[in-house]
């Protein structure tokens, strides 16, 4: 895991990070909002996916079913792909335009997932993601810390409610914690611009911490 330079355009990229049922997907429809209201122009975005090519891979990488087994180094380089084809197409020239981009998870949960869960090595997750954000660094990342059982426990409920399937999800506890670690690695390692934000309490009132820390990049 390396310290990475910010990018140089006027915009502004906010990463939405954390393990499985932390809530981020919910914020960042939260923030964008609030963000709009402000007058500000805002993209908000997913990995993996966010065009039409990344989305399709996506679909392989989060629900693949069949005989054969989608292979650990196949769902890692299926991921950059995905990335790369995003900020090619959305990221970069969002920002480059002065917009504000908020991406539901980046580089870090490949660092996380398939560096610290599954065992890939720092140097070579690095190199590959050096390669696919294009030298397109976040400005701020907010980490959604809850404990994997708590995880699990809001994962279930929406698998039971909306039927969705996803790999991830599935996996054991173990490889749940592994991820949670990581990213706190990772967050202390780069306390500038990883904030940690408790997850667990009202949807409102993580709002509230965000909208702080967001006012405070963009003021």
């Amino acid at each position: 895991m390396k310290k990475r330079l910010k990018h140089t355009h006027p915009g502004r990229l906010i990463t939405f990070e954390g393990p499985e049922g932390a809530g981020k997907s919910t914020q960042l429809k939260l923030l964008a909002g609030y963000l709009e209201e402000k007058g500000f122009e805002v993209i908000a975005t997913r990995e993996p996916g966010g065009t039409p090519l990344a989305e399709r891979l996506r679909a392989v990488i989060k629900a693949f079913e069949g005989e054969e087994k989608l292979h650990n180094t196949t769902e890692l380089l299926l991921i950059e792909a995905a990335r790369s084809q995003h900020v090619r197409e959305v990221i970069r020239p969002a920002l480059a335009a002065g917009k504000i981009v908020l991406c539901d998870r980046y580089f870090d949960s490949t660092t996380a997932y398939q560096g610290g869960a599954r065992g890939f090595d720092a140097e070579a997750i690095d190199a590959l993601n050096d390669l696919a954000i294009a030298e397109c660094a976040p400005d701020l990342t907010l980490l959604f810390d809850l404990t994997p059982e708590a995880g699990f426990a809001r994962t279930r409920t929406r698998t039971e409610t909306q039927g969705e399937h996803d790999r991830f999800e599935e996996e054991k506890l173990e490889f749940h914690r592994q991820v949670r670690e990581s990213y706190l690695t990772i967050a202390a390692r780069e306390p500038e611009r990883v904030r940690v934000v408790a997850a667990d309490r009202p949807a409102q009132e993580i709002q509230t911490e965000v909208r702080k820390l967001v006012d405070e990049l963009i003021r």
